[in-house]
């Protein structure tokens, strides 16, 4: 029993809490299965797995048919594959261009692919023999060969450079955005073409229909978003703050969604509605852009961006941000960040809006300017394009690597999330764990010396869902995790919250420092319980930042300071006492105590002339019970300190022809004479050297001979007026004065006449 009392008592009284609910915290933490709400708190994320990995780096866009094959067109090499809903794979085309940049399908399932550079657009359809998935599966992964159940052929040469994407209209009209003259072609199903839009822009990179049959159409370069009619009739719907237009989608109700990424250049424009980006976004990396989405770093060679063309995010730079442009064209920011790019947009079973991006691979779905979901992360860099899949969920591609995933419907059967590190400063012990949670959820918990929780730490313990115990060892680290498991009631956990109690550690005095001569002003205290100007932490917990403000100084003569440096591991609230000693002196005599500041300045009157050393003690009591505070000293080095002047005696004059004759003592009770000067007749002062020549003693003797100032004998041999005062006989009075200085600069001064005759 006496052991266990003197265990917990060797800890800090003031038990702490670590909690996270927050979506900034939560996103610190691994998250498998699990989506992370912005508002706070973990759900099931929908269900997501790899239907296939292809081997080409890149897929750029894909495409379903009715029955659920999927389309993937892809780069490093350029290839379109057709993937089957069990994820069985041909492939059915390889231009020789380096890249197949877009893709759509038809009603009668012809696949239409766009190449690039210098590329045309190509037409892929079925022989109509049957399609041995499975084996000419096998034949592609050790082959490379093309399905020969499929042809292709030139189905329009727009000899431009870049073909951006590809979409179709109700009644079958292809419509080619390009690059480098800002050109969308329109192409009839009978193969005639013709420029449908011309932008001033240099690249139109995507588009989509809306069910008017509009075009809905997103450049580069001021980053337009625009609405042109099936008669070629064009209208900028929204100039967007960032430079490049990437994704575009379309809601039933009318409204329109864009994505834009890129810092603009000067002068090309501004965003119309609601002003300048967002605050906090990123400040773009110095390269030189050679068309959208590829930028030559600062010392990539000339070649890089076209080896990898077009390099995924490369080009993307100060974030990404997602507009919302309203049926009557008004437009407001839905989703700002600043890490991720948005490479694809498009709508879930549930109507949110979901966005592809890179270069950290990460799906988000949004409800709401304020409401959006982290749903999870994809095995690749960047999350490209979507697609229908049977059943109302979607596909999705990825790139670095080249993949296709299947996203839902439903939601995952089974979610883990494991929290960030928590850091407790010193060794803790680890109590009950509050929680709030909904459905089939499992909590963990586990805790260790060393900031790896693979390096030897506890193992997972489950906490017990009716007490709240984690049973986990004392220790320095510690993590929770969460097991969400289906059910009738969707799984949530809006928070968790660790209580531990800290053990208690004394406080440390780094230094301490004296000046001499200064005096400190009294800081203002804190209102409310917030942290103390002079590095102390309220009640209200250690997750407050520690500032150390300036200690407000001024230059006094008479004042003494002493100012130190201290802090707490426990970020227990400190208190201080002032100590000093004379040279030759063993009891420490207190000068003040209570001190909440980290700094003292007294008058130096009080104390004796001499020598002193001064300590500071802290003490964490008021963190603790009577008894149970720890506490912790540390002396300054030995400083003098003298406040009283020297004196002056037996200061006598006389004169003696035309000399003066100045004879004085300089006494000092603490420190040596420093030096001594005089003045005649309110001249200038002028330095005299006692007569032993050195200025090293506590008394010093002058004697000395002055001539008389030039100007008066001057003006008494004319007769004239004689500067200073004439004494009764006619004869000149001269005034003498001396002052002295002892090494700590304290002056006295002392003044003699000599009188006429």
């Amino acid at each position: 029993m006496l052991s266990l009392f003197l265990a917990i008592t060797a800890f800090a009284e003031g038990t702490r809490t670590w909690e996270q609910s927050k979506f900034e915290d939560l996103t610190k933490g691994t998250a498998t299965g699990v989506a992370i709400r912005s508002t706070g708190g973990l759900e099931l994320a929908p269900a997501f797995k790899t239907l296939y990995t292809a081997p080409s780096t890149y897929i750029w866009a894909i495409a379903s048919d009715d029955a659920g094959n999927i389309y993937a067109a892809s780069g490093s090499p350029a290839k379109v594959y057709r993937i089957t809903p069990d994820g069985q794979a041909t492939t059915i085309f390889e231009p020789t261009e380096l890249q197949v940049q877009a893709l759509v399908v038809d009603k009668s399932g012809a696949v239409y692919a766009g190449t690039a550079p210098d590329g045309k657009v190509y037409k892929i359809e079925h022989k109509g023999g049957k399609s041995e998935s499975a084996k000419a599966n096998s034949s592609d992964k050790s082959k490379g060969q093309v399905d020969p159940n499929w042809s292709s052929s030139v189905y329009f040469d727009p000899q431009t450079k870049y073909i951006w994407d590809l979409a179709l209209d109700g009644s079958g009209d292809l419509f080619v955005a390009t690059g480098d003259r800002g050109e969308i072609y329109r192409v009839t199903p009978k193969g005639d073409h013709s420029v449908f839009f011309k932008s001033d822009e240099a690249h139109v990179r995507v588009l989509a229909v809306d069910a008017k049959g509009n075009l809905i159409a997103g450049s580069d370069g001021s980053g337009l978003v625009y609405r042109i009619a099936p008669s070629g009739e064009a209208f900028v719907l929204y100039s967007a703050p960032k430079k490049e237009i990437t994704a575009l989608a379309l809601d039933d109700a009318g409204n329109i969604y864009a994505a834009g990424v890129g810092e603009k250049r000067a002068g090309a424009g501004v965003g119309l509605g609601f002003g300048q980006p967002a605050s906090g976004v990123g400040t773009p990396a110095t390269g030189v852009t050679l068309q959208p989405g590829v930028v030559i770093a600062p010392g990539q060679p000339p070649g890089a961006a076209m080896m990898n063309f077009p390099a995924p995010g490369a080009g993307a730079t100060g974030g990404s941000e997602i507009y919302k442009i309203a049926p009557d064209g008004s437009p407001t920011r839905l989703w700002t960040s600043r890490e991720d790019i948005v490479y694809a947009l498009a709508f879930d079973p549930q109507g949110r809006l979901l966005a592809g991006t890179g270069n950290r691979g990460h799906v988000f779905a949004m409800k709401s300017d304020d409401d959006f979901t982290d749903l999870l992360k994809a095995g690749a860099s960047q999350v490209t394009a979507f697609a229908k899949a049977p059943g109302g969920g979607l596909y999705a591609a990825g790139s670095n690597l080249g993949k296709v995933f299947v996203l839902g419907p439903g939601p995952q059967s089974e979610g883990t999330y494991e929290s960030d590190v928590f850091d407790a400063k010193v060794f803790s012990r680890w109590g009950r764990a509050e929680s709030r949670t909904m459905g089939n959820v499992e909590l963990f918990a586990r805790s260790g010396n060393v900031d790896n929780p693979d390096r030897n730490w506890s193992p997972w313990k489950k906490i017990d869902a009716q007490t709240g115990q984690t049973g986990i060892p004392a220790a320095r680290f510690v993590q929770w995790k969460a097991v969400l498991h289906s059910g009738s009631t969707a799984p949530r956990v809006d928070g968790v919250t660790m209580n531990y109690l800290s053990k208690n550690v004394a406080p440390e005095i780094d230094d301490i420092g004296v000046q001499v001569g200064y005096r400190y002003q009294p800081l203002p205290k804190p209102i409310g319980g917030a942290v103390d100007m002079s590095g102390g932490i309220s009640p209200s917990g250690p997750t407050q930042p520690h500032f150390e403000a300036p200690v407000p100084t001024t230059r006094d003569r008479d004042s003494v300071g002493v100012k130190w440096v201290a802090h707490d591991d426990n970020d227990d609230q400190l208190v201080y006492a002032l100590y000093y000693r004379t040279d030759g002196e063993t009891r420490w005599l207190l000068l003040k105590d209570d001190l909440t500041d980290k700094f003292y300045s007294f008058d130096a009157s009080l104390l004796p002339d001499g020598a002193y050393t001064f300590k500071v003690v802290a003490s964490d009591a008021p963190s603790h019970s009577p008894g149970e505070e720890l506490t912790a000293e540390k002396e300054s080095a030995r400083v003098e300190v003298d406040t009283t002047p020297p004196r002056i005696e037996n200061l006598t004059a006389s004169a003696e022809g035309d000399k003066i004759h100045v004879s004085f003592r300089a006494v000092d009770g603490y420190s040596v004479i420093k030096r001594a000067e005089f003045s005649i007749d309110a001249n200038d002062w002028q330095y005299v050297e006692p007569t032993d020549q050195i200025s090293d003693s506590k008394t010093e003797t002058y004697d000395f001979r002055a001539a008389v100032p030039v100007d008066v004998e001057a003006a008494a041999t004319a007769g004239a007026k004689r500067k200073g005062r004439e004494s009764v006989s006619g004869q000149m009075e001269h005034v003498v004065v001396v002052r002295v200085y002892d090494r700590f600069d304290n002056m006295s001064a002392a003044k003699t006449v000599i009188r006429g005759k």
